[in-house]
This record gives C-alpha cells, sequence and structure tokens, in this order.
C-alpha cells in the first residue's frame, strides 16, 4: 500500500464518499473521476483498507488522534501553512501505512478465516438414532444429545466410553465433531487426527475436512489447507480455491 501518492484532500474527499456523506455535486463528480482517472480506484480501495482496518478500538483511537491533527482550514494567501498541513498530512500517512502493516493485516486476515470458517463449516449431522435397535444404548442416547445441540452431554459420555476404547474410530470422530461444534477447535484436532491415522475408518473423509476446518479457525493457513487437500469433499476443493 503506498500512501505517499493521497493528498490530504485525497483521503478527506474518499473518506467522505466511503461514508456517503458527498453533497450529490460532490458524489457526480467524484464518480466521473473514479470511472475516468487512472489510478484513482486503487486510491480509494487503499483508503477502504485503512477505515476496514481501524474498526478495532485501538486503530480507531489512532485516526482519532490523526483526524485531531489535521488542520481545519487553509488560508489561500497563507504560503506557510499548507506545507505544514501538507507535511502533517505525510506524518498521518506515515502513522497509518504502519498501523495497516503491524496489526490491520493480521486483523483483517483474521477476520476473513473467521468468515470463511462461518460459511463452510457446519456440525455434522450425526448417526442415525435407533437406540431400540442397538445394544450401545448410551452411545445413541448422547448422539440424541449432540444433535440437540448438547454437546457437553454427549462429550461426557462419549470421552468416558473412550477411555476403554481408546482407538476407536467412531467415538474419536464424535468426540473431535461435538468439541469442533461446542468452538473448542484446538481440543477436537488430536480426536480427529486419530481418525485420518485408520486407513478403514469411514469417516476418514470427513475428519481431514474437519480438521482443515479447525486449522483455519485457528489461523493455521498452511495445516489448513494440508488437510482439505486430503479431503474428497467438493466443498474442501472450493474453500481451497478461496485460500490459494
Amino acid at each position: 500500500m503506498d500512501l505517499n501518492n493521497i493528498t490530504q484532500e485525497e483521503f478527506e474527499s474518499i473518506e467522505a464518499y466511503l461514508n456517503h456523506s458527498l453533497s450529490k455535486d460532490d458524489l457526480l463528480i467524484f464518480e466521473k473521476r473514479l470511472q475516468n482517472e487512472e489510478g484513482f480506484a486503487a486510491k480509494v480501495d487503499d483508503i477502504k483498507t485503512i477505515l476496514s482496518g481501524i474498526e478495532t478500538q485501538a486503530l480507531k483511537e489512532q485516526l482519532d488522534k490523526f483526524h485531531a491533527e489535521m488542520p481545519s482550514t487553509v488560508k489561500d494567501t497563507d504560503v506557510f501553512e499548507p506545507k505544514v498541513k501538507y507535511l502533517q498530512w505525510r506524518k498521518i500517512a506515515v502513522a497509518a501505512a504502519l498501523i495497516i502493516a503491524a496489526g490491520s493485516f493480521w486483523f483483517l486476515n483474521r477476520n476473513s478465516n473467521e468468515q470463511l470458517y462461518a460459511e463452510f463449516y457446519s456440525p455434522d449431522p450425526g448417526l442415525p438414532t435407533t437406540m431400540s435397535s442397538t445394544d450401545n444404548y448410551e452411545f445413541y442416547k448422547a448422539m440424541v444429545s449432540y444433535k440437540q445441540g448438547d454437546y457437553k452431554n454427549a462429550l461426557s459420555t462419549w470421552t468416558n466410553q473412550l477411555k476403554t476404547k481408546v482407538a476407536n474410530d467412531t467415538l474419536n470422530y464424535f468426540v473431535g465433531s461435538a468439541l469442533l461444534a461446542d468452538k473448542k477447535e484446538s481440543e477436537s484436532i488430536s480426536y480427529l487426527k486419530e481418525v485420518t491415522n485408520n486407513d478403514d475408518s469411514v469417516f476418514k473423509n470427513d475428519a481431514f475436512y474437519y480438521l482443515g476446518l479447525a486449522y483455519l479457525k485457528n489461523d493455521n493457513l498452511e495445516k489448513a489447507k494440508e488437510y482439505l487437500r486430503k479431503s474428497d469433499f467438493t466443498k474442501a476443493k472450493d474453500l481451497l480455491k478461496k485460500l490459494n
């Protein structure tokens, strides 16, 4: 992002445009410039990035400080004041660029990851709960709790069963799924990995996909891509396209 080619007047005009506070006449002039002037749209995008990045409280406070430093008027007859204002804008531009580089990239990137996670994640629907025809009553009773969104109750039963069936892929998969649904992404990873190590597991493909999502939520893009590539799901491939 190069802020050195944006004047203070342009900054204020673009900010007003993005805030929908331009008059009708000024808006027409601005939109014509946006359509006809080469490079102006890029400037608008740069300022939009800055304004998006400062939505966190710390960065918003910095921008308020920058605005407070800006003189409100410029006298045409004053030779020195415009130069001072120009230098102040350069100072603001440099400071804003540093803030974007140090903090906003992380903020926006994290925000993007969370949006993608929300778009592609939905809890595993679980298994059919035909408890009357099964000997494993407790497992399927917990499955009912899981389907009802009572993840803590389901986890209590399944983790207890795992103590005697450590390598059981079904238990590992649904413990991992319940933890993921309960917003405990980091804790879900070890259980889902256990499933992926079992070549005979019917849940292996699902586990790869949910592992990719768990790492995405934790902002580990390399690991997210690694596991998404191993899943045959169409939505895994669609998510990879957005991450690449």
